[in-house]
């Protein structure tokens, strides 16, 4: 039995930002004690994939005794190689396309007050998508893949971010936590899911038995994703919410209690505070050494909202709703979305830190299909999310490249969805995943080690029913 070798991400990392490497990797023969990281076939209560392939024979990647050899090949020198453009996509017309419709989109130009409504509401989404381009960018800034020069990469970055009102730096230093403990129950610190105690906690068992009558039809989801979609990214800022027990215990023992309380299944009890907010200098996120970055962070949101002040009041409030508060919301929608479907999905299991490892939670994730919108404007985040966080050094420019070339080196190891493509087929999927991903729980019958290899359930009939659970 042969499996496929880990990447040895130090010596990629040794190489310039500007080369995108192709990877190719030798088969070593596994030691009869090794075993895969699942240990377990598909649980019968992981929700179901479409046309994903079964768990069963997508094994979970694992390290090696064995030494791993690596060949590398440049495909592309920035010396020698002109990277495209990208603010020509992102930059100039987030400004030229406020500056058109504001100058054309008048009673004068568009009589119809009805068409002038659709027409701005138009322009509201164009904005939305072409400031989530500068999301990303931003979010290139926070890896230094945007230049080889650090203060411009963060200065360039505390600039786009503040302008859509995201705490650059403070962001940056989760952000580079997430990448640290991806897919880890305690130390992850973005999308960390609810366990079946701590779900059913949550919301109580009277309001449980209610929501579980409506929960599978399409209004309660309607109604779930619009709140999902308007508070997620607030909440995640301000509460620390969806990380991992670790930054809730660091939080009860900044506050002096070294015994924090916990639930019947070992887990902190988690205790939602401002305290965790990304604009506190003392949150559990940071050291004191970050003090100094989240006081920038601070000053940067302070310009932006002065600014937004001083223009509704002085241009009206209706004004900056459309101009700047509507988009705003649409580049909240498309970041939780696309970051969502990145790390929530049936066929992504979450590990307990006993059975986890960095390259078995870098491959928990799954690259998809968004079409040209992922191409032009979102600089191809949604399609080489499983590189990224395999090797987060390399640009955007050369993300696609790369990918193509780690698909060999990974073998069953990759994800990419299977069930469509487009923008049409990424809300679908988003639909799907928000019913079928409630809380992660052990597979069924699972012994030893494949206790803390936990897989996404629900209670609406998703998959196979979930196991029988008693709440004292």
């Amino acid at each position: 039995m042969s499996t496929t070798t880990v990447v040895e991400l130090e010596n990629l990392q040794s190489k310039s930002r500007y080369r995108a490497a192709q990877f190719s990797a030798t088969s070593t023969k596994s030691q009869s004690s090794s075993t895969t990281a699942l240990q377990t076939s598909q649980p019968k209560n992981t929700a179901p994939s479409s046309t994903y392939t079964e768990m069963s024979s997508h094994p979970q990647p694992t390290q090696s005794s064995k030494s791993t050899t690596l060949s590398q090949r440049n495909v592309s020198n920035a010396a020698s190689t002109k990277a495209p453009t990208t603010f020509s996509r992102t930059s100039p017309n987030w400004l030229s396309s406020f500056t058109f419709t504001n100058k054309y989109l008048t009673p004068e130009n568009v009589p119809s007050y009805a068409l002038r409504v659709a027409l701005w509401g138009f322009y509201t989404v164009v904005q939305g998508i072409l400031g989530s381009g500068l999301w990303v960018l931003g979010h290139e800034c926070g890896h230094q893949t945007f230049s080889k020069y650090k203060v411009l990469n963060d200065s360039v970055g505390w600039v786009l971010h503040s302008i859509l009102l995201v705490p650059y730096f403070s962001w940056k230093i989760t952000h580079r936590n997430h990448h640290k403990g991806i897919a880890n129950m305690r130390t992850d610190t973005s999308w960390v899911p609810f366990t079946r105690l701590a779900y059913t906690k949550y919301f109580g068992t009277t309001l449980e038995n209610v929501i579980e009558y409506a929960e599978d039809t399409p209004i309660y989801t309607l109604f779930y994703l619009i709140a999902h979609q308007l508070i997620t990214w607030p909440v995640y800022m301000t509460l620390m919410a969806g990380v991992g027990d670790a930054w809730f215990e660091k939080q009860e023992k900044m506050k002096g209690n070294p015994n924090p309380p916990r639930n019947e299944d070992g887990t902190i009890v988690q205790n939602y505070e401002f305290r965790g907010s990304h604009t506190n200098p003392y949150s559990p996120h940071f050291t004191p050494r970050d003090a100094k970055f989240i006081f920038i962070t601070d000053i940067g949101l302070a310009i932006t909202w002065a600014f937004l002040l001083y223009v509704g009041y002085n241009y009206g409030w209706a004004n900056i709703a459309v101009w700047y508060g509507i988009p705003y919301l649409w580049v909240d929608h498309w970041l939780i979305s696309l970051t969502y479907l990145h790390h929530v999905d049936g066929t992504l299991p979450p590990y307990n830190p006993s059975q986890w490892t960095f390259v078995r939670g870098a491959a928990a994730t799954i690259d998809r299909d968004f079409g040209f919108v992922d191409r032009w404007f979102f600089h191809n985040i949604i399609g080489t999310h499983v590189l990224h966080h395999h090797v987060s050094i390399i640009s955007h420019y050369h993300a696609a490249r790369a990918s193509e070339a780690i698909k060999p080196v990974m073998g069953i190891h990759y994800r990419e969805d299977q069930t469509g493509k487009g923008m049409w087929n990424f809300l679908r999927n988003f639909w799907r995943n928000s019913k079928a991903c409630s809380w992660v729980e052990p597979s069924e019958g699972a012994r030893g080690g494949g206790k803390d290899i936990l897989f996404y359930s629900n209670r609406i009939g998703v998959g196979v029913k979930p196991v029988e659970m008693k709440l004292e």
